[in-house]
């Protein structure tokens, strides 16, 4: 038995609305770490909200020679506890 639940595939949707709706999160979490006074995450939001811009405006790919870059391997840990 796969412990895994069976998710109903999303619709496809273009790059530059997948682009699209990337910046309007960023816009929003910028936000939210802008009202806890978090600057250091406002600031690397900020960046990643202006090069969402920039790709939608077209003035920068979506990635530099046109190659996709490798998956770090880096585990994502949902927030909360801090392990040290």
């Amino acid at each position: 038995m796969n412990p895994k639940t069976s998710r109903p595939a999303l619709p496809a949707h273009s790059a530059e609305q997948n682009i699209a709706y990337i910046r309007q999160m960023l816009g929003e979490l910028r936000t939210v770490a802008d009202n806890e006074g978090a600057d250091m995450l406002r600031y690397f939001i900020e960046m990643a909200y202006l090069e969402a811009g920039d790709i939608q405006s077209g003035a920068r790919p979506l990635s530099i020679g046109g190659e996709r870059d490798a998956a770090t391997g880096m585990p994502v840990k949902p927030a909360g506890k801090i392990e040290l």
